[in-house]
């Protein structure tokens, strides 16, 4: 009994931290925030241990099909709720870019977006990352950040964001004021 009363509980704080205010889109629509990305779905049978190079998409784990009509689908969204989009960031990986570029056309590849060298114990790691999160962006602009699900949860905790999630970040106040999931696009008017 008491698992189960735990379950029900944790589904429904899940689904209760997830939904969308549809007070958020106004906020978006005057700029003046930053939109962290996590790309949308990927391969995990595919991983980034063989990879040689950020450009060695081969040896990644990539966008699905699905991740990808997810990318065009954010994109859209966005573009019909008239969220002005100003600089887009992505991290270097093939998944991260492919991300920005369908959604919205184009993107800057940072690896201040990723949050510093890989498999590192340095607490610093993330200071780039953050420093791209408290940059306040171009007036009656959004920022956004195309990255990863890790460097979010390292800098803000949990909950960690899903495959193709944004978070909406006050850069002035560094934080979180809103998260979007791919399927609450769609209840925004």
């Amino acid at each position: 009994m008491r698992c189960a009363l735990a379950f029900l509980l944790v589904l429904f704080a899940g689904s209760a931290l997830a939904q969308a205010d549809p007070a958020l889109v106004a906020k978006l629509r005057h700029g003046g925030y930053v939109l962290y990305l996590r790309h949308a779905s990927t391969d995990f049978s595919q991983n980034d241990e063989r990879m040689t190079s950020y450009d060695d998409c081969a040896n990644q784990r990539n966008l699905t099909d699905k991740g990808r009509n997810e990318a065009r689908a954010l994109g859209a969204e966005v573009k019909r709720l008239a969220i002005p989009i100003g600089p887009i960031y992505a991290s270097p990986f093939c998944r991260t870019r492919e991300t920005a570029q369908l959604a919205f056309g184009r993107y800057e590849r940072t690896s201040e977006a990723r949050g510093g060298p890989a498999n590192t114990k340095d607490p610093t790691r993330y200071e780039p990352l953050r420093k791209l999160l408290t940059t306040k962006p171009p007036s009656g602009q959004n920022a956004v950040i195309s990255s990863h699900g890790n460097p979010f949860y390292a800098l803000f905790g949990p909950p960690y964001l899903a495959e193709g999630e944004i978070a909406i970040v006050d850069p002035s106040a560094f934080v979180i004021v809103g998260r979007i999931r791919l399927v609450d696009w769609q209840v925004f008017q």
